[in-house]
């Protein structure tokens, strides 16, 4: 509970500095999530928490609300009133006392009693949670309670500043993201030892959910796992509805597993590409060290005061410039970027933040550059100059996306530096990511993902597994 304490102090700090607050009286008001029925039944989805309000109060329960006075610090934990009958189908009916205690707050009370509350606390503003998720467009959940027409509410203030806070990591957090990033590490290479001709994409992933439960106590991952091989590797988020995970490997297949085990709330974001027989052949090799140049590229060249956006060119360059050695493309590697090839075989952003969510908040907030409309930059998820503690993934990819390539071999600005004749035996081919989670250092960057990366460390570490079997 240290960790929350301490982001509620990093918080109510960064509030105070602001001139415009008031001195007295004003508190951050956040809402906690609900649990979800699923359709018109009485059984509900899986319940995860509101992540600014897990960043806040690390509180396992729905229903809840939490009240934080910016002038004292002191923190306000409403929980329901649940009937008694609780107490046969759900377990103990808790004191306000108890969840005092779990949640290491300065005071209780029941949500029917917010208004009566912050109206004898003399509550003059409530800061409440207004702001729209650049990544998905949708707005964030604004608390709302019986009786808050009876409070000036403010819902400009407490969006930027707590993204801001959660953009930098505390030590506590980053322990907690070094500890899932590790387990989920663990369950990459152990899929590694598992996977073979002949066993189902499916097969893969609930062997890696099993893992990191079993393993790590990760009750959920952090979005859909994606395991995609053949072509399915070229499909950017395989794994869902209509596509899920459900081919059979074949040999001479590549896989490409992207899979992240969550830690009381914290994501890890891990991608690991490899052959299915644990043998690269000579094209896959190819493709997997030009996307291994441009992660070690970018690797040496992250530290504080760069910008995203800097990193990502940098990673399309060092790609295209591997493929052009590697017999695919030709010419100037300068003017394939200004044509825009780089986004023909990257279509997604070099990374972005993690934390509580697995692509974190804070990466278009106002005061830092914008979106830029460029081809490959288009889809950053954040443009934003580095800083030691930000927590972020490198994820250079390659794939061969047929209706991608049909375009650029139609596009004479695009066609004139592909090679057809070399490229037409990647049709169907598939894609390579690698994906790693890092955190970024007063002078550089340090890599918290620990999987085989090489063509040789895969290779090996496959060939013991298959050894063990």
């Amino acid at each position: 509970m240290s960790l929350f304490q301490n982001n509620r102090k990093r918080l109510v700090a960064r509030i105070k500095s602001k001139s415009e607050i008031p001195a007295a009286g004003c508190f951050v008001i956040l809402q906690g999530g609900v649990e979800i029925s699923f359709n018109d039944t009485d059984i509900n989805w899986p319940f995860r928490q509101e992540s600014f309000f897990q960043w806040c109060f690390g509180v396992e329960e729905p229903g809840c609300y939490g009240a934080i006075d910016v002038s004292t610090g002191t923190s306000v934990l409403f929980v329901p009133r649940l009937p008694a009958e609780y107490a046969i189908w759900e377990g103990k009916l808790h004191s306000l006392e108890d969840f005092q205690k779990r949640y290491a707050v300065h005071e209780t009370y029941y949500t029917d009693e917010i208004a009566q509350i912050l109206k004898k606390k003399e509550a003059a503003v409530l800061l409440t949670l207004s702001g729209q998720n650049s990544d998905s467009g949708l707005q964030t959940q604004e608390a709302t309670f019986d009786g808050i027409s009876q409070f000036k509410v403010d819902n400009k203030v407490l969006y930027p500043e707590i993204c801001e806070c959660r953009v930098i990591k505390s030590p506590e957090e980053i322990k907690v993201l070094e500890y899932v990033i590790k387990i989920s590490s663990d369950a990459h290479k152990s899929i590694m030892h598992l996977v073979k001709p002949g066993l189902a994409e499916f097969q893969a992933e609930a062997a890696f959910m099993h893992y990191v439960y079993s393993e790590g106590g990760c009750r959920h991952v952090s979005y859909t796992c994606i395991c995609g091989t053949g072509h399915n590797a070229s499909i950017l988020h395989y794994g869902h509805a209509g596509a899920p995970n459900n081919r059979v490997i074949q040999d001479g297949d590549m896989c490409l597993f992207d899979m992240g085990g969550n830690y009381c709330g914290y994501a890890a974001d891990i991608t690991c590409s490899f052959p299915a027989n644990g043998k690269f052949t000579a094209d896959q090799k190819m493709v997997y060290n030009a996307v291994l140049a441009a992660r070690d590229a970018v690797m040496n060249a992250v530290k504080p005061n760069v910008t995203w956006t800097d990193m990502h060119l940098l990673a399309n360059r060092t790609m295209l410039a591997s493929l052009k050695k590697g017999g695919l493309l030709v010419g100037d590697v300068d003017d394939m970027m200004k044509a825009g090839l780089n986004e023909i075989f990257q279509p997604h952003g070099l990374g972005h933040l993690m934390g509580l969510d697995v692509h974190d908040v804070g990466g278009y907030l106002s005061g830092h550059p914008e979106r830029s409309s460029a081809p490959g930059l288009r889809k950053l998820r954040t443009s934003r100059v580095l800083q030691s503690g930000m927590v972020l993934t490198i994820e250079p990819g390659c794939y061969f996306i047929d209706c991608l390539l049909h375009a650029a071999l139609n596009n004479p600005e695009q066609s004139k530096f592909i090679v057809a004749e070399e490229l037409k035996r990647f049709h169907g081919w598939g894609g390579i990511r690698i994906e790693d989670d890092v955190l970024v250092t007063e002078t550089g960057v340090r890599n918290l993902t620990e999987v085989p990366r090489t063509v040789e460390e895969i290779e090996n570490w496959m060939a013991a597994g298959k050894k063990q079997s």
